[in-house]
């Protein structure tokens, strides 16, 4: 991955105001639109295609919002009340119990914020704009990526028009209806986005980037459709469409961990230049510092001892050298670890930390419940490392392993293709130091898929399209099918009547 600065893609054009809390609002769906009598002239289409990209970043550069939803919900990510701290009027427990209703801030936040992204783009792409084709094609790569979460987490998207003052409710498209729309933006954007290879470059939108979102939505095409089991049509536009992110010359890597560096790489089809601190600092403890960090982590995420034993490596310990595979990573004796840090940990000169208390700071599988912990409970993880800057730019937002384990799935549903998933997997596994499969069925392609690809912001994604988002796991009982999709917030039913509550909320 390649960072660039900030200052490339800067704020500049208008600003989108939403509200968060008053239930008196007159403005549709939380975003307040300007009244004037002069109607809607357009925007200056350059700034406003900068200030769409920033949005991007700003929806990625917290360990709130959309990335609690997809990843804080699931049995990869725990955020335990440890005393006082991450208490945070419960709103992390209630993501990992499933128990959420429609005023929890991180719901809101994330309908707000893709929201506001998606109507920014409409005044972009509004001919009174006059955007050029390539800003156009972007724009509508960029619509079309913040619709599909709000999709795929709520079920519906509301629309509104450029030139609709705030006397119009904002259309609502269904799942369905919503899935055809953005399909029809991504083809209409492909001819016109630039063929990137791998490299600074794609922090911007390209074809591969829009070949990404396709597989993605036509492998989960079942699901917003509300059909039973997918098309092997659709499976096999899964599988065209990775064979043409592999043309413009995005393949797998070796050095899982290398990945994860400024450095340019193979894998990266998207990245945005949010800080990756917030996927850094939320786990690692207050004494584990860097030079240009020395106040340390926060000291709450974690993950479960589940996700740990997916991988090959003994059950008890991560110390180097202990026979894991290279993507579980390893405690070494000096510093802050990689992957997933088990057991003792250490200062930079080999000193055996302590946490706040004088204990040992050694971090254990296991929590007395989602309250009560001490400040060691809990393995943590650790992807970006802190020793590429502990506030380095740069997250990933596509990634060629995720196109590649999206096409072995594809062929295993039933897509048409000359080639063996078990291989396509067993490729991977091998570049990644694991040992081969025989053969791989659906539960053992989710699992692949975790040892791959945790803490990116897939895991939702996947459990609801593997049918097992509403199992149970450790602390997390509730398995109300309908958990499935997020509640429409209260404000915004307030603000916008053409919009229905999910069903169960």
């Amino acid at each position: 991955m390649k960072n660039l600065s900030r200052n490339i893609l800067t704020i500049s054009c208008i600003i989108l105001i939403f509200s968060c809390t008053d239930l008196e609002v007159d403005e549709k769906d939380s975003i307040v639109i300007p009244d004037t009598d002069e109607g809607f002239g357009g925007v200056d289409p350059g700034q406003t295609l900068n200030s769409a990209y920033v949005d991007i970043r700003n929806s990625f550069n917290t360990q709130e919002a959309l990335y609690a939803l997809s990843e804080v919900s699931t049995d990869e990510v725990l955020v335990p009340t440890r005393g006082t701290d991450w208490g945070d009027n419960g709103v992390w427990r209630l993501l990992h119990e499933h128990t959420w209703d429609p005023t929890h801030r991180d719901i809101l936040n994330t309908w707000n914020r893709l929201n506001s992204n998606i109507y920014r783009i409409n005044q972009l792409l509004a001919p009174q704009s006059e955007a050029s084709s390539l800003q156009a094609a972007e724009g509508k790569f960029l619509r079309a990526f913040s619709m599909f979460h709000v999709m795929d987490l709520y079920g519906q998207v509301p629309f509104r028009e450029a030139d609709e003052g705030v006397d119009v409710n904002p259309r609502v498209f269904t799942a369905s209806e919503a899935f055809d729309f953005i399909i029809n933006d991504l083809n209409e954007a492909l001819p016109d986005l630039p063929a990137l290879a791998p490299g600074a470059g794609t922090i911007k939108a390209s074809k591969a980037s829009v070949h990404f979102l396709l597989a993605k939505l036509y492998l989960n095409k079942h699901i917003y459709k509300g059909t039973e089991s997918p098309d092997p049509a659709d499976m096999t536009r899964v599988i065209e469409e990775v064979d043409a992110i592999a043309a413009d010359g995005f393949e797998l890597q070796e050095g899982f961990f290398d990945i994860f560096k400024n450095d340019p790489d193979n894998e990266t089809i998207w990245y945005t230049d949010a800080s990756v601190g917030t996927r850094m600092w939320p786990g690692l403890h207050y004494h584990q510092v860097v030079p240009d960090n020395t106040s340390g982590g926060w000291n709450g995420f974690s993950t479960l001892a589940g996700l740990f034993d997916l991988f090959e490596g003994p059950p008890d310990t991560n110390a180097e050298g202990s026979g894991q595979e290279e993507r579980r990573g390893y405690v070494p004796a000096k510093g802050i670890g990689y992957g997933f840090l088990l057991g003792q940990q250490y200062a930079a000169d080999g000193t055996p930390l302590n946490d706040r208390a004088g204990n040992p700071l050694v971090f254990t599988r296991d929590f007395p419940a989602l309250v009560g912990n001490n400040e060691r409970t809990g393995i943590r993880v650790l992807k970006y490392h802190p020793s590429n800057g502990a506030q380095a730019t740069g997250m990933i937002i596509f990634r060629y392993s995720d196109a590649h384990l999206m096409k072995a799935e594809a062929i295993l549903r039933g897509g048409s293709s000359g080639e063996d998933a078990t291989a396509l997997i067993n490729e991977l596994r091998a570049i990644r130091g694991a040992s081969a499969f025989s053969s791989v069925d659906l539960p053992e392609l989710l699992d692949e898929r975790a040892r791959e690809l945790y803490t990116e912001g897939w895991r939702r994604n996947d459990m609801i399209r593997f049918g097992v988002f509403t199992d149970t796991w450790e602390f997390k009982e509730n398995t109300e099918e309908f958990r499935v999709l997020y509640p429409i917030p209260a404000t915004a039913l307030v603000s916008n009547p053409n919009l229905v509550q999910n069903t169960g909320y």
